[in-house]
């Protein structure tokens, strides 16, 4: 079945289609979910919540672009909302800032998939919010401080700060590997 038929069949009530647009596409969004929630626990809560937003402005997609963008978009959306009723980042100044070194993380290639994720949710929400929404997402500082409510420095200090913590635990994580 196509994306058509399960967004027409959606939108008309049809709990058939509903389930099968669900089952196609859960895996996906919930690994969207998991790059921003702490744990399983919370990325389940952001998958039924994204859902929900789903089903409720499913008649809203215009068909400009691809179906699964305009669903990762509301997975995202509703990751940063989740994000901003938890955690306010701290701002800092320019100086402060300036201070930070922006550290490589090649070594990430070494790790397996669900390693990487593992060490990316013990990064603070605020970090792990930059960082996906940056690295994994695509997004310029200047968007992800709109989308966070935070200035253009916020943002970068905050992904700088998170390669510096990720590359640390890579290392330990790698080091007790070796073990």
């Amino acid at each position: 079945m196509n994306d058509s038929d399960l967004i027409k069949g959606s939108i008309d009530g049809d709990p058939r289609m509903q389930e099968a647009l669900y089952q196609k596409y859960a895996p996906k969004m919930y690994a969207v979910c998991l790059r921003y929630a702490g744990n399983n626990d919370d990325a389940k809560d952001l998958l039924q919540e994204g859902f929900i937003k789903v089903f409720r402005n499913l008649d809203k997609f215009r068909n400009e672009g691809s179906f699964e963008g305009w669903l990762r978009r509301v997975f995202v959306n509703t990751s940063i909302e989740q994000y901003r009723r938890k955690v306010h980042l701290n701002s800092i100044s320019e100086q402060e800032e300036k201070g930070i070194e922006d550290a490589s993380v090649s070594v990430l290639d070494q790790l397996a998939e669900r390693d990487i994720i593992r060490l990316v949710q013990e990064l603070s929400p605020g970090y792990r919010a930059v960082f996906n929404l940056y690295v994994i997402e695509g997004y310029s500082h200047k968007e992800i401080g709109e989308m966070l409510q935070i200035s253009e420095g916020t943002s970068k200090s905050q992904l700088a700060r998170a390669k510096a913590i990720l590359q640390k635990k890579v290392a330990e994580f790698l080091g007790e590997k070796r073990k």
